[in-house]
């Protein structure tokens, strides 16, 4: 887990909504492209869920993440 996963987590979080890694990186201090890798990462750990094409959400595992009750070294690389 990086700080940009973190960071990419609570904007999901704080929002509420589907976001597109455009969108993220418009409210970040990181690139699109980079957004989109780190997405992918956190997809296959379930931290969010790609919901269509370049549009995702948080997970419930995500949001157990943000709140303490999951540590980095217990998600599945």
């Amino acid at each position: 887990m990086t700080q940009a996963d973190d960071r990419i987590l609570e904007t999901l979080a704080d929002s509420g909504l589907v976001l597109s890694p455009r969108v993220l990186s418009a409210n970040t201090d990181y690139s699109r492209h980079y957004l989109s890798t780190r997405l992918g990462n956190l997809r296959d750990a379930g931290l969010v869920d790609r919901i269509d094409e370049g549009l995702y959400r948080i997970t419930d595992l995500g949001r157990a993440y943000l709140e303490g009750d999951l540590e980095a070294d217990e998600l599945e690389e």
